[in-house]
């Protein structure tokens, strides 16, 4: 196993860890544990019990991103590829139960402001993601003329929104079903018609 495969392996157990256990509860021994090796050993590869957390949950969110990224790359038409796009990445918690955990437990991995982002530079390339896709639309006149720094700004906030209202609060279907009338509703206004 190679050191990216390792510390890939060590992140994804860390995440597992501390949905388990929570943050403060969680030890760096229990997830040494986890991965069969000592605490002396894990400490070779990240600073201390924050280090690997923060670690853990950017590898988590970057996996996330991953497959949003791979699931659209190969749809030609812009349309779908929107869909797809904001279908995936509002879907993807139901299927990461160690990431839905973590999230739940620590909510601060999503803020409103970007100012208090501790994720910034992901959560800034999703948007950047989203923000292609709408450009794209555009230059195919498929979507309408928008400020598409606002609208990126606009349509992250409201994902953010459903995230944390289906994930966090819990409030599942009745969310889902609003999540699908406000997908169809962004899309007709962002057609050209």
């Amino acid at each position: 196993m190679n050191r990216e495969e390792k510390l890939a392996a060590i992140y994804e157990a860390a995440l597992r860890v501390f949905a388990r256990y929570g943050f403060r509860r969680t030890r760096v021994e229990d997830i040494a544990d986890e991965l069969g090796m000592t605490k002396g050993n894990l400490y070779l590869y990240v600073k201390n019990k924050k280090d690997l957390y923060e670690k853990a949950v950017a590898h988590g969110l970057l996996r996330w991103q991953d497959m949003v990224g791979k699931s659209i790359e190969k749809i030609e038409d812009i349309e779908e590829q929107f869909l797809v796009m904001c279908r995936k990445s509002y879907t993807y918690l139901s299927r990461d139960v160690s990431l839905r955990t973590v999230l739940i437990n620590d909510p601060s991995i999503f803020p409103l402001s970007s100012k208090e982002d501790p994720f910034y530079e992901i959560n800034h390339a999703s948007m950047r993601m989203l923000r292609s896709v709408l450009e794209k639309g555009i230059a195919q006149g498929r979507f309408r003329e928008v400020d598409v720094d606002h609208v990126t700004e606009l349509l992250y906030s409201i994902y953010v929104m459903f995230i944390i209202k289906t994930y966090v609060k819990s409030e599942g279907k009745s969310t889902q079903k609003m999540f699908e009338q406000g997908l169809d509703i962004i899309l007709q206004g962002l057609l050209n018609k």
